[in-house]
């Protein structure tokens, strides 16, 4: 008898519930995943919205305001002096407003460099005549910035707004020049001193030659250009013994890195003339001095250590001779930079596309009149009322150049400049500035120095 084949219905049975078993396992997870993936989708969704509603204005309908918002978006959260975020709704009206010209035909000055030494000087006189001024600065502390923000407080006074920012930041130069059509640049903006080149001589080529270059190609690009107006130096003149020292001297042996990245940028300037029409002016200044001047410059630590008691160092050349300088007025540089803008040709490019030749100028703007720096001690001691303790030394090697001495006979003719501030007078001004500034009592008392620092400021800006 045959036997039967074996019950296998309980193994298919078994076989089809794990199956079963495993189908509804496999589902579950499938469906946990899923949720866990919506939920990690829409969290990161919510963070980042609430990050570009925290950082970024909201999108508008218009093409226009897309394109604004878009130009914003490219900024840092970094805020101006008056808390408004750059490239905000609130940092445009500010641009605007103090960029606006108040008179007549009156010009729209972007000025470089508004928080240091003549660049507020200069800011504060165009803004008294009419002129819509805007600042740029980054504040970098070369030297004090509490002095830099002083003045910075004095132009705000005066409705002048200064952007904080580097002339190396393409984006916000191009955000500036959409915003505003400035008419005129005022170029102060420099990494200065010649001593300070040997310690950092990275931060000159930054400034004095790729900020330089940053500005020039957003102003060839724009629409119309603006003229320029720049500060060189009397530095160029290096090595030069022709005296006194005129625009057409050979500007070659440069004696320090500065002077040389201030030759560079004459260069520069005619490069960006030739090739997209700008119109360029370049100035340069002598041994500028004044009220609110720059702590790094002789007649200033003088000043500071005479009145500590401190020893100063008078030097003398290698062959014995008065080291001197065309000590230049603070007041009379200003009229100087405001004629060469008032001269200034429109640049005829468009675009950055020339359509015609343009100014090309360079001018000296100095005193006249070269005054040894023995002489300056001496003026200083009787202002100061205190001797001071000198140490006559030879003059170290570190491009300092021993004599320096304008023919301004171009810059009269063009535009009429005629300094007329003699030393004595401008170092009397600037003692008065600066016993008020620091709080100097026991001077203040002493003699007729009782003007307020500001009214010194206003008296000579």
């Amino acid at each position: 008898m045959a036997s039967s084949p074996p019950d296998t219905s309980k193994t298919v049975k078994l076989e089809r519930y794990n199956s079963y078993i495993r189908k509804i396992n496999s589902t579950k997870l499938l469906n946990a995943s899923s949720k866990l993936l919506f939920r990690a989708t829409l969290l990161i969704a919510l963070v980042l919205i609430l990050f570009f509603t925290i950082n970024y204005p909201p999108l508008l309908s218009t093409d226009s305001d897309h394109r604004r918002f878009l130009s914003t978006a490219l900024f840092t959260s970094t805020a101006d002096t008056a808390g408004s975020s750059i490239g905000g709704a609130n940092w445009e009206k500010q641009v605007r407003h103090s960029s606006t010209p108040r008179r007549p035909n009156g010009m729209s000055v972007l000025v470089t460099g508004a928080g240091g030494f003549v660049g507020s000087h200069c800011a504060l006189a165009l803004k008294k005549r009419g002129d819509g001024v805007l600042g740029l600065d980054n504040f970098n502390s070369y030297y004090d910035i509490s002095l830099k923000r002083a003045r910075q407080s004095l132009l705000t006074k005066h409705q002048i707004f200064i952007v904080e920012g580097d002339l190396n930041d393409d984006v916000l130069l191009t955000k500036l020049f959409d915003v505003v059509p400035f008419t005129h640049i005022l170029h102060l903006a420099a990494q200065a001193g010649v001593r300070y080149a040997m310690q950092n001589p990275q931060s000159y080529v930054a400034s004095n030659i790729a900020g330089f270059v940053s500005l020039l190609e957003v102003a060839k690009a724009a629409n119309p250009q603006p003229a320029i107006v720049w500060a060189s130096s009397s530095s160029v003149y290096g090595l030069n013994t022709n005296v006194p020292f005129s625009e057409s001297h050979r500007t070659d042996q440069p004696a320090s890195l500065y002077a040389a990245t201030k030759k560079a940028g004459e260069e520069i300037a005619h490069t960006y003339n030739h090739i997209y029409g700008l119109s360029l002016t370049g100035l340069r200044f002598f041994t500028v001095y004044g009220p609110w001047g720059r702590p790094d410059m002789a007649y200033f630590f003088f000043t500071k250590d005479i009145l500590q008691g401190k020893t100063i160092n008078v030097y003398k050349t290698h062959d014995e001779k008065d080291v001197a300088r065309d000590f230049t007025y603070i007041d009379d540089v200003v009229k100087g930079c405001l004629g060469s803008l008032d001269t200034a040709e429109k640049s005829t490019g468009s675009g950055g596309k020339k359509k015609g030749p343009a100014q090309y100028r360079t001018y000296n703007l100095g005193n006249k009149s070269p005054v040894p720096v023995a002489k300056l001690v001496s003026i200083l001691e009787n202002l100061l009322g205190v001797k001071a303790k000198k140490h006559v030394v030879k003059m170290p090697r570190n491009g300092d150049v021993p004599f320096t001495h304008a023919n301004v006979s171009l810059a009269n003719r063009d535009f009429g400049y005629n300094p007329t501030v003699d030393l004595s007078s401008g170092l009397r001004k600037f003692v008065k500035w600066y016993v008020n500034y620091y709080g100097i009592q026991s001077l203040t008392k002493k003699g007729a120095i009782n003007n307020s620092s500001e009214q010194q400021a206003e008296d000579s800006a």
